[in-house]
Protein backbone atom coordinates (compact mmCIF):
# COMPACT_ATOMS: atom_id res chain seq x y z
CA UNK A 1 0.00 0.00 0.00
CA UNK A 2 2.83 2.06 0.64
CA UNK A 3 4.12 1.54 -2.86
CA UNK A 4 0.87 2.36 -4.35
CA UNK A 5 0.67 5.44 -2.15
CA UNK A 6 4.04 6.69 -3.58
CA UNK A 7 3.15 5.66 -7.38
CA UNK A 8 0.11 7.50 -7.62
CA UNK A 9 1.57 11.11 -6.13
CA UNK A 10 3.45 11.78 -9.64
CA UNK A 11 1.67 11.91 -12.63
CA UNK A 12 4.04 9.30 -14.12
CA UNK A 13 3.62 7.11 -11.61
CA UNK A 14 0.15 7.19 -12.46
CA UNK A 15 0.15 6.78 -15.81
CA UNK A 16 2.73 3.52 -15.17
CA UNK A 17 -0.25 2.32 -12.83
CA UNK A 18 -2.81 2.81 -15.68
CA UNK A 19 -0.75 1.16 -18.43
CA UNK A 20 -0.23 -1.89 -15.90
CA UNK A 21 -3.39 -2.16 -15.39
CA UNK A 22 -4.68 -1.80 -19.11
CA UNK A 23 -2.63 -4.68 -19.87
CA UNK A 24 -3.71 -6.65 -16.85
CA UNK A 25 -7.15 -5.92 -17.90
CA UNK A 26 -6.80 -7.05 -21.77
CA UNK A 27 -4.60 -10.06 -21.67
CA UNK A 28 -7.18 -11.59 -18.84
CA UNK A 29 -9.92 -11.07 -21.38
CA UNK A 30 -8.07 -12.56 -24.40
CA UNK A 31 -6.94 -15.24 -21.92
CA UNK A 32 -10.37 -16.18 -20.93
CA UNK A 33 -12.39 -15.90 -24.07
CA UNK A 34 -10.01 -17.53 -25.98
CA UNK A 35 -10.30 -20.79 -22.84
CA UNK A 36 -13.79 -20.10 -22.73
CA UNK A 37 -14.63 -20.22 -26.64
CA UNK A 38 -11.66 -23.14 -27.08
CA UNK A 39 -14.26 -25.56 -24.23
CA UNK A 40 -17.31 -24.83 -26.54
CA UNK A 41 -14.73 -25.72 -29.64
CA UNK A 42 -13.90 -28.94 -28.30
CA UNK A 43 -17.97 -29.66 -26.79
CA UNK A 44 -19.31 -28.95 -30.74
CA UNK A 45 -16.52 -31.01 -31.91
CA UNK A 46 -17.32 -33.60 -29.71
CA UNK A 47 -20.91 -33.73 -30.62
CA UNK A 48 -19.99 -34.31 -34.46
CA UNK A 49 -17.57 -36.62 -33.86
CA UNK A 50 -18.31 -38.53 -30.79
CA UNK A 51 -21.48 -37.95 -28.84
CA UNK A 52 -24.31 -37.96 -31.47
CA UNK A 53 -22.12 -40.74 -33.93
CA UNK A 54 -22.25 -42.86 -30.37
CA UNK A 55 -26.23 -41.82 -30.25
CA UNK A 56 -27.23 -42.83 -33.65
CA UNK A 57 -24.63 -46.41 -32.65
CA UNK A 58 -26.72 -47.13 -30.05
CA UNK A 59 -29.90 -46.30 -32.20
CA UNK A 60 -28.86 -48.73 -34.63
CA UNK A 61 -27.76 -51.20 -32.33
CA UNK A 62 -31.16 -51.51 -30.96
CA UNK A 63 -32.59 -51.49 -34.48
CA UNK A 64 -30.17 -54.17 -35.46
CA UNK A 65 -31.32 -56.67 -32.33
CA UNK A 66 -34.79 -55.66 -33.58
CA UNK A 67 -34.59 -56.52 -36.81
CA UNK A 68 -32.72 -59.68 -36.49
CA UNK A 69 -35.72 -60.62 -34.04
CA UNK A 70 -38.87 -59.60 -36.36
CA UNK A 71 -36.29 -61.22 -39.51
CA UNK A 72 -35.97 -64.95 -37.36
CA UNK A 73 -39.91 -64.63 -36.38
CA UNK A 74 -40.35 -64.95 -40.25
CA UNK A 75 -37.75 -67.24 -40.90
CA UNK A 76 -39.47 -69.50 -38.33
CA UNK A 77 -42.83 -69.27 -39.86
CA UNK A 78 -41.38 -70.08 -43.86
CA UNK A 79 -39.72 -72.88 -42.40
CA UNK A 80 -37.94 -74.88 -45.34
CA UNK A 81 -39.13 -72.39 -47.29
CA UNK A 82 -37.32 -69.73 -46.11
CA UNK A 83 -36.17 -67.09 -48.50
CA UNK A 84 -32.02 -66.97 -48.94
CA UNK A 85 -32.74 -62.97 -48.09
CA UNK A 86 -34.49 -63.64 -45.13
CA UNK A 87 -31.38 -65.63 -43.58
CA UNK A 88 -29.04 -63.04 -44.71
CA UNK A 89 -30.92 -59.96 -43.01
CA UNK A 90 -30.81 -61.86 -39.94
CA UNK A 91 -27.30 -63.07 -39.98
CA UNK A 92 -26.83 -59.18 -41.25
CA UNK A 93 -28.62 -57.89 -38.25
CA UNK A 94 -26.48 -59.56 -35.64
CA UNK A 95 -23.27 -58.88 -37.25
CA UNK A 96 -24.27 -55.60 -37.69
CA UNK A 97 -25.00 -55.31 -33.70
CA UNK A 98 -21.82 -56.82 -33.07
CA UNK A 99 -19.67 -54.91 -34.89
CA UNK A 100 -21.72 -51.69 -33.27
CA UNK A 101 -21.00 -53.10 -29.94
CA UNK A 102 -17.11 -53.10 -30.54
CA UNK A 103 -17.15 -50.08 -31.78
CA UNK A 104 -19.09 -47.94 -29.43
CA UNK A 105 -17.09 -50.27 -26.55
CA UNK A 106 -13.49 -48.91 -27.68
CA UNK A 107 -15.26 -45.23 -28.15
CA UNK A 108 -16.33 -45.23 -25.09
CA UNK A 109 -14.39 -44.31 -21.92
CA UNK A 110 -14.00 -46.22 -18.80
CA UNK A 111 -16.22 -44.32 -16.72
CA UNK A 112 -19.41 -43.92 -18.70
CA UNK A 113 -22.27 -45.42 -17.77
CA UNK A 114 -22.80 -46.98 -21.33
CA UNK A 115 -19.88 -48.99 -20.48
CA UNK A 116 -22.02 -51.60 -18.57
CA UNK A 117 -24.78 -52.27 -21.03
CA UNK A 118 -22.15 -52.51 -23.70
CA UNK A 119 -20.73 -55.45 -21.76
CA UNK A 120 -24.06 -56.99 -21.23
CA UNK A 121 -25.08 -56.58 -25.09
CA UNK A 122 -21.76 -58.28 -26.03
CA UNK A 123 -22.19 -61.30 -23.61
CA UNK A 124 -26.50 -61.49 -24.30
CA UNK A 125 -26.17 -61.31 -28.23
CA UNK A 126 -23.97 -64.83 -28.88
CA UNK A 127 -26.88 -66.66 -26.05
CA UNK A 128 -29.73 -65.51 -28.26
CA UNK A 129 -28.37 -66.47 -31.44
CA UNK A 130 -27.69 -69.79 -30.07
CA UNK A 131 -31.14 -69.63 -28.87
CA UNK A 132 -32.41 -69.10 -32.40
CA UNK A 133 -30.11 -71.81 -34.17
CA UNK A 134 -31.53 -74.35 -32.14
CA UNK A 135 -35.41 -73.29 -32.87
CA UNK A 136 -34.30 -73.85 -36.42
CA UNK A 137 -32.69 -76.93 -35.99
CA UNK A 138 -36.05 -77.99 -34.17
CA UNK A 139 -38.52 -76.64 -36.94
CA UNK A 140 -36.01 -77.92 -39.49
CA UNK A 141 -36.87 -81.55 -38.49
CA UNK A 142 -40.49 -80.84 -37.12
CA UNK A 143 -40.28 -80.94 -33.43
CA UNK A 144 -42.65 -78.72 -31.67
CA UNK A 145 -39.96 -77.68 -29.46
CA UNK A 146 -38.83 -75.13 -32.06
CA UNK A 147 -41.42 -72.82 -31.10
CA UNK A 148 -41.29 -72.85 -27.62
CA UNK A 149 -36.86 -72.54 -28.20
CA UNK A 150 -37.92 -69.29 -30.69
CA UNK A 151 -40.49 -67.82 -27.89
CA UNK A 152 -37.93 -68.58 -25.19
CA UNK A 153 -34.98 -66.50 -27.44
CA UNK A 154 -37.78 -63.84 -27.74
CA UNK A 155 -38.15 -63.22 -24.40
CA UNK A 156 -34.75 -63.06 -23.70
CA UNK A 157 -34.20 -60.34 -26.25
CA UNK A 158 -36.83 -58.45 -25.14
CA UNK A 159 -36.41 -58.55 -21.39
CA UNK A 160 -32.53 -58.39 -21.24
CA UNK A 161 -30.90 -57.55 -25.06
CA UNK A 162 -34.01 -55.02 -25.86
CA UNK A 163 -33.68 -52.89 -22.67
CA UNK A 164 -29.78 -53.09 -22.32
CA UNK A 165 -29.48 -51.26 -25.57
CA UNK A 166 -32.77 -48.99 -24.97
CA UNK A 167 -30.81 -48.29 -21.87
CA UNK A 168 -27.33 -47.86 -23.56
CA UNK A 169 -29.38 -45.43 -26.09
CA UNK A 170 -30.25 -43.31 -22.79
CA UNK A 171 -27.03 -42.62 -21.98
CA UNK A 172 -25.79 -42.10 -24.84
CA UNK A 173 -28.36 -39.50 -25.67
CA UNK A 174 -27.45 -38.17 -22.19
CA UNK A 175 -23.66 -37.64 -23.39
CA UNK A 176 -25.57 -35.81 -26.67
CA UNK A 177 -27.09 -33.57 -24.56
CA UNK A 178 -24.41 -32.71 -22.32
CA UNK A 179 -22.04 -31.74 -25.34
CA UNK A 180 -25.00 -29.60 -27.19
CA UNK A 181 -25.43 -27.51 -23.47
CA UNK A 182 -21.57 -27.06 -23.30
CA UNK A 183 -21.22 -26.26 -27.14
CA UNK A 184 -23.79 -23.62 -26.93
CA UNK A 185 -23.14 -22.13 -23.24
CA UNK A 186 -22.82 -18.70 -23.15
CA UNK A 187 -19.29 -16.93 -22.26
CA UNK A 188 -20.69 -14.61 -19.85
CA UNK A 189 -17.14 -14.31 -17.79
CA UNK A 190 -15.67 -13.12 -21.37
CA UNK A 191 -18.52 -10.62 -21.98
CA UNK A 192 -17.80 -9.41 -18.18
CA UNK A 193 -13.95 -8.88 -18.50
CA UNK A 194 -14.61 -7.30 -21.98
CA UNK A 195 -16.87 -5.13 -20.27
CA UNK A 196 -14.43 -4.18 -17.84
CA UNK A 197 -11.32 -3.71 -19.96
CA UNK A 198 -13.48 -0.84 -22.21
CA UNK A 199 -14.47 0.72 -19.36
CA UNK A 200 -11.23 0.96 -17.81
CA UNK A 201 -9.84 2.53 -21.19
CA UNK A 202 -12.59 4.59 -21.49
CA UNK A 203 -12.36 6.07 -18.00
CA UNK A 204 -8.18 6.71 -18.58
CA UNK A 205 -8.78 7.98 -21.67
CA UNK A 206 -11.41 10.74 -19.71
CA UNK A 207 -8.69 11.11 -17.43
CA UNK A 208 -6.33 11.87 -19.62
CA UNK A 209 -8.74 14.82 -21.82
CA UNK A 210 -9.36 16.35 -18.42
CA UNK A 211 -5.15 16.41 -17.26
CA UNK A 212 -4.17 16.96 -20.49
CA UNK A 213 -7.24 18.93 -23.02
CA UNK A 214 -6.20 16.18 -25.34
CA UNK A 215 -9.23 14.63 -26.90
CA UNK A 216 -7.42 11.38 -28.62
CA UNK A 217 -4.58 9.27 -27.79
CA UNK A 218 -3.97 7.08 -30.61
CA UNK A 219 -2.23 4.04 -28.52
CA UNK A 220 -5.54 3.92 -26.68
CA UNK A 221 -8.02 4.58 -29.50
CA UNK A 222 -6.57 1.55 -30.76
CA UNK A 223 -6.15 -0.45 -27.89
CA UNK A 224 -10.19 0.65 -27.69
CA UNK A 225 -11.21 -0.65 -31.35
CA UNK A 226 -9.49 -3.84 -30.35
CA UNK A 227 -11.49 -4.94 -27.80
CA UNK A 228 -14.34 -4.11 -29.19
CA UNK A 229 -13.50 -5.93 -32.34
CA UNK A 230 -12.71 -8.81 -30.38
CA UNK A 231 -15.87 -8.36 -28.54
CA UNK A 232 -17.85 -8.37 -31.54
CA UNK A 233 -16.22 -11.27 -32.92
CA UNK A 234 -17.28 -12.78 -30.08
CA UNK A 235 -20.39 -12.26 -30.35
CA UNK A 236 -20.76 -13.13 -33.81
CA UNK A 237 -18.84 -16.56 -34.12
CA UNK A 238 -20.97 -17.54 -30.74
CA UNK A 239 -24.22 -16.45 -32.41
CA UNK A 240 -23.14 -17.93 -35.09
CA UNK A 241 -22.38 -21.35 -33.71
CA UNK A 242 -25.23 -20.99 -31.57
CA UNK A 243 -27.58 -20.71 -33.91
CA UNK A 244 -25.57 -23.89 -36.27
CA UNK A 245 -25.90 -26.24 -33.37
CA UNK A 246 -29.44 -25.26 -32.65
CA UNK A 247 -30.68 -26.08 -35.86
CA UNK A 248 -28.36 -29.28 -36.19
CA UNK A 249 -30.07 -30.23 -33.09
CA UNK A 250 -34.21 -29.38 -34.35
CA UNK A 251 -33.61 -30.79 -37.73
CA UNK A 252 -31.36 -33.53 -37.04
CA UNK A 253 -30.57 -35.06 -33.65
CA UNK A 254 -34.75 -34.47 -32.46
CA UNK A 255 -35.65 -35.95 -35.68
CA UNK A 256 -33.48 -38.65 -35.32
CA UNK A 257 -34.42 -39.65 -31.71
CA UNK A 258 -38.10 -39.74 -32.56
CA UNK A 259 -37.53 -41.64 -36.01
CA UNK A 260 -35.56 -44.24 -34.07
CA UNK A 261 -38.53 -44.59 -31.61
CA UNK A 262 -40.73 -45.33 -34.43
CA UNK A 263 -38.54 -47.98 -36.20
CA UNK A 264 -38.39 -49.71 -33.20
CA UNK A 265 -42.29 -49.59 -32.63
CA UNK A 266 -42.67 -51.09 -36.20
CA UNK A 267 -40.35 -53.53 -35.48
CA UNK A 268 -41.58 -54.86 -32.38
CA UNK A 269 -45.14 -55.02 -34.07
CA UNK A 270 -44.24 -57.02 -36.74
CA UNK A 271 -42.87 -59.42 -34.40
CA UNK A 272 -45.41 -59.81 -31.99
CA UNK A 273 -47.55 -60.71 -35.49
CA UNK A 274 -44.88 -63.05 -36.56
CA UNK A 275 -44.97 -64.50 -32.54
CA UNK A 276 -48.64 -64.75 -32.25
CA UNK A 277 -48.32 -66.87 -35.71
CA UNK A 278 -45.34 -69.09 -33.62
CA UNK A 279 -47.53 -69.76 -30.72
CA UNK A 280 -50.72 -71.11 -32.81
CA UNK A 281 -53.12 -69.65 -30.07
CA UNK A 282 -51.40 -70.90 -27.24
CA UNK A 283 -51.32 -67.52 -26.02
CA UNK A 284 -52.75 -64.68 -26.73
CA UNK A 285 -49.73 -61.79 -24.69
CA UNK A 286 -48.69 -61.79 -28.69
CA UNK A 287 -52.03 -60.20 -29.65
CA UNK A 288 -51.53 -58.13 -26.44
CA UNK A 289 -47.97 -56.52 -27.63
CA UNK A 290 -49.31 -55.95 -30.97
CA UNK A 291 -51.97 -53.44 -29.54
CA UNK A 292 -50.24 -51.88 -26.88
CA UNK A 293 -47.20 -51.88 -29.60
CA UNK A 294 -50.11 -50.33 -32.12
CA UNK A 295 -50.92 -47.93 -30.02
CA UNK A 296 -47.73 -46.60 -28.98
CA UNK A 297 -47.00 -46.54 -32.76
CA UNK A 298 -50.07 -44.41 -33.89
CA UNK A 299 -52.96 -44.11 -31.02
CA UNK A 300 -55.09 -41.12 -30.17
CA UNK A 301 -55.25 -38.71 -27.09
CA UNK A 302 -58.52 -38.04 -24.99
CA UNK A 303 -59.55 -35.14 -27.31
CA UNK A 304 -58.96 -37.48 -30.58
CA UNK A 305 -55.71 -35.63 -31.18
CA UNK A 306 -53.51 -37.82 -33.04
CA UNK A 307 -50.19 -39.53 -30.80
CA UNK A 308 -47.74 -41.53 -30.81
CA UNK A 309 -44.23 -42.31 -32.49
CA UNK A 310 -44.86 -42.13 -35.83
CA UNK A 311 -46.83 -38.69 -35.32
CA UNK A 312 -43.93 -36.88 -33.07
CA UNK A 313 -41.28 -38.35 -35.78
CA UNK A 314 -43.75 -36.57 -38.70
CA UNK A 315 -43.94 -33.37 -36.51
CA UNK A 316 -40.64 -33.17 -35.85
CA UNK A 317 -39.13 -34.18 -39.35
CA UNK A 318 -37.54 -31.71 -41.82
CA UNK A 319 -39.07 -30.89 -45.00
CA UNK A 320 -36.36 -33.06 -46.89
CA UNK A 321 -37.92 -36.30 -44.65
CA UNK A 322 -41.61 -35.44 -44.29
CA UNK A 323 -42.89 -37.58 -47.65
CA UNK A 324 -40.95 -40.53 -46.12
CA UNK A 325 -42.01 -40.41 -42.84
CA UNK A 326 -45.59 -39.70 -44.01
CA UNK A 327 -45.29 -42.43 -46.56
CA UNK A 328 -44.50 -44.87 -43.89
CA UNK A 329 -47.53 -44.03 -42.23
CA UNK A 330 -49.55 -44.51 -45.03
CA UNK A 331 -48.07 -48.19 -45.34
CA UNK A 332 -48.26 -48.57 -41.77
CA UNK A 333 -52.10 -48.11 -41.82
CA UNK A 334 -52.22 -50.38 -45.00
CA UNK A 335 -50.30 -53.05 -42.71
CA UNK A 336 -52.61 -52.64 -39.84
CA UNK A 337 -55.57 -53.25 -42.60
CA UNK A 338 -54.09 -56.16 -43.48
CA UNK A 339 -52.99 -57.79 -40.31
CA UNK A 340 -56.86 -57.08 -39.24
CA UNK A 341 -57.98 -59.45 -41.96
CA UNK A 342 -55.31 -62.29 -41.38
CA UNK A 343 -56.49 -62.41 -37.52
CA UNK A 344 -60.10 -62.80 -38.70
CA UNK A 345 -59.03 -65.37 -40.97
CA UNK A 346 -57.71 -67.47 -38.01
CA UNK A 347 -59.80 -66.58 -35.34
CA UNK A 348 -62.69 -66.16 -36.69
CA UNK A 349 -62.88 -68.37 -39.95
CA UNK A 350 -60.78 -70.87 -37.87
CA UNK A 351 -58.18 -70.91 -41.14
CA UNK A 352 -54.22 -70.45 -39.86
CA UNK A 353 -53.01 -71.42 -43.40
CA UNK A 354 -54.84 -68.84 -45.17
CA UNK A 355 -53.69 -66.03 -42.11
CA UNK A 356 -50.43 -67.17 -42.49
CA UNK A 357 -50.12 -67.01 -46.03
CA UNK A 358 -51.35 -63.44 -45.62
CA UNK A 359 -48.48 -62.68 -43.02
CA UNK A 360 -45.16 -64.19 -44.76
CA UNK A 361 -44.56 -65.20 -48.43
CA UNK A 362 -41.79 -67.25 -49.52
CA UNK A 363 -41.79 -66.04 -52.78
CA UNK A 364 -41.59 -62.09 -54.26
CA UNK A 365 -44.75 -62.61 -56.34
CA UNK A 366 -46.86 -63.83 -53.26
CA UNK A 367 -45.06 -61.59 -50.99
CA UNK A 368 -46.54 -58.46 -52.77
CA UNK A 369 -50.23 -58.33 -50.86
CA UNK A 370 -48.70 -59.69 -47.93
CA UNK A 371 -48.25 -57.93 -44.45
CA UNK A 372 -44.47 -58.73 -44.71
CA UNK A 373 -44.48 -56.53 -48.23
CA UNK A 374 -46.42 -53.28 -46.25
CA UNK A 375 -43.83 -53.95 -42.93
CA UNK A 376 -40.99 -53.86 -45.21
CA UNK A 377 -42.20 -50.74 -47.19
CA UNK A 378 -43.00 -48.95 -43.89
CA UNK A 379 -39.40 -49.95 -43.24
CA UNK A 380 -37.72 -48.58 -45.92
CA UNK A 381 -39.33 -45.47 -45.73
CA UNK A 382 -38.00 -44.59 -42.21
CA UNK A 383 -34.66 -45.66 -42.89
CA UNK A 384 -35.19 -43.13 -45.63
CA UNK A 385 -36.28 -40.42 -43.95
CA UNK A 386 -33.37 -41.64 -41.01
CA UNK A 387 -30.73 -40.70 -43.68
CA UNK A 388 -32.16 -37.00 -44.72
CA UNK A 389 -31.90 -36.15 -40.88
CA UNK A 390 -28.67 -37.73 -40.72
CA UNK A 391 -27.20 -35.15 -43.79
CA UNK A 392 -29.49 -32.65 -41.91
CA UNK A 393 -27.57 -33.10 -38.77
CA UNK A 394 -24.38 -32.97 -40.42
CA UNK A 395 -24.91 -30.35 -42.86
CA UNK A 396 -25.52 -27.99 -39.68
CA UNK A 397 -23.07 -28.99 -37.14
CA UNK A 398 -19.74 -29.57 -38.98
CA UNK A 399 -17.35 -26.53 -39.12
CA UNK A 400 -18.98 -25.29 -36.03
CA UNK A 401 -15.62 -25.89 -34.24
CA UNK A 402 -13.58 -24.60 -36.70
CA UNK A 403 -15.18 -21.02 -36.52
CA UNK A 404 -15.40 -20.81 -32.48
CA UNK A 405 -11.14 -21.93 -32.70
CA UNK A 406 -10.69 -19.38 -35.05
CA UNK A 407 -12.47 -16.90 -32.74
CA UNK A 408 -10.46 -17.95 -29.99
CA UNK A 409 -7.54 -17.43 -31.80
CA UNK A 410 -8.78 -14.26 -32.74
CA UNK A 411 -9.79 -12.65 -29.46
CA UNK A 412 -6.38 -13.87 -27.94
CA UNK A 413 -4.56 -12.30 -30.58
CA UNK A 414 -6.68 -8.35 -30.71
CA UNK A 415 -6.33 -8.55 -26.88
CA UNK A 416 -2.77 -8.92 -27.31
CA UNK A 417 -2.90 -5.72 -29.56
CA UNK A 418 -5.27 -3.93 -27.06
CA UNK A 419 -2.56 -4.18 -24.39
CA UNK A 420 0.29 -3.06 -26.89
CA UNK A 421 -1.26 -0.22 -27.70
CA UNK A 422 -2.65 0.57 -24.31
CA UNK A 423 1.29 0.67 -23.20
CA UNK A 424 2.15 2.36 -26.23
CA UNK A 425 0.08 5.51 -26.00
CA UNK A 426 0.48 5.90 -22.22
CA UNK A 427 4.60 5.50 -23.24
CA UNK A 428 3.96 8.88 -25.31
CA UNK A 429 2.67 10.06 -22.72
CA UNK A 430 5.38 9.19 -20.04
CA UNK A 431 8.21 10.48 -22.49
CA UNK A 432 6.81 13.72 -22.03
CA UNK A 433 7.68 14.10 -18.59
CA UNK A 434 11.72 12.97 -19.14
Amino acid sequence: MAWLNRATRTAPGRLRLAGALLAVVTVAFGALTAWQVDARARAAERVVSYSQPLSQAAADIHRSLADADTTAATGFLLAGTEPKAVRERYEQDLATASRLIAEAAARTTASSPAQGWLATLNQQVPVYAGLVETARANNRVGYPLGGAYLRYASDQMRTVLLPAAAQLSTAENQELADDYAAARSVPWAAYGLGVLALAVLVWVQVVLFRRTNRVFNVGLVAATAAVLSAVLWLTVAGTTADSALQRSEQRGAAPLRALNAARVDVLTARLAENLHLVARGSSTKYADLWSKTGEHLSGTGSRGEPTGTLWEAQLLAPADAQAAVAAAGEQYRYWRDQHAAATKLETVDGDYQAALNATVAARPEDAAKTADASFNAADRKLAEAAGAELQEFRQAAEGTDGDLRTAAVAVAVLALVAAAAAVRGLGRRLAEYR
